[in-house]
């Protein structure tokens, strides 16, 4: 894993405000939440929470994953909102470069587990591992590469990525998952596009979304 240096420009990039929610697009290389580490304390969390004291956490996004990130302003609407993500009521789309051509849209469903390592790395294992659900649908194909939509309804970590690397097609510039063989690439070229949830307050639906990176439209 690369050293962490965060990107500080813009230092918070906001897609939506109000009393309850502030929501931002979190770039690439940047925690959702402090790390142990004092030097992982720098996050999208610990920024927000210089201009809004009561920030809290509701979902994460992986270091190198960009997007849109929601973080609560009260304490109720951090409770209404993780009940909906573990209700699994909130609809996501995703946005990732895929080495290879996968077939135009399927369904992968594979159990993942964690198996150790620092930072720790997930796999597929279908005696220990918890379920998980993504559908994809490809979007666009390059020579070597296809731009894929993903739409997990599980939330497991590093869900994505292990998914498209057990169907063999893994995330370009995933340093992870990634072959060592393949060309490296300036990040990881997954991005958290599209987010749909119920306001916590008025429970009027809310669509979010995050522009695709430069990276990612090329």
């Amino acid at each position: 894993m690369h050293p962490y240096d965060p990107p500080t420009d813009p230092w918070l990039s906001v897609i939506h405000q109000d009393r309850d929610l502030l929501v931002v697009d979190k770039p690439s290389g940047l925690l959702s939440i402090p790390g142990r580490d004092p030097s992982l304390q720098d996050s999208a969390l610990t920024r927000a929470l210089r201009d809004h004291p009561h920030a809290w956490a509701v979902h994460r996004l992986d270091r190198d994953t960009s997007g849109v990130l929601i973080l609560a302003l009260r304490r109720a609407a951090e409770r209404h909102l993780q009940a909906q993500f573990a209700d699994r009521t909130v609809q996501k789309r995703y946005r990732a470069r895929v080495w290879g051509q996968p077939p135009p849209e399927g369904v992968i469903d594979l159990p993942i587990a964690r198996i150790g390592g620092n930072p720790p790395i997930n796999a597929v294992d279908h005696e220990n591992g918890l379920p998980a659900h993504t559908r994809f649908r490809v979007v666009r194909r390059g020579p070597d590469t296809a731009d894929v939509d993903l739409f997990p309804t599980t939330g497991r970590s590093h869900q994505l990525r292990v998914h498209l690397c057990a169907i063999g097609h893994p995330i370009v510039g995933d340093p992870i998952y990634g072959p060592l063989t393949l060309p490296a690439a300036p990040r990881l070229l997954l991005h958290a596009h599209w987010l749909r949830c119920k306001h916590p307050y008025s429970e009027v639906a809310l669509e979010l979304e995050a522009a695709l990176p430069p990276e990612l439209t090329l």
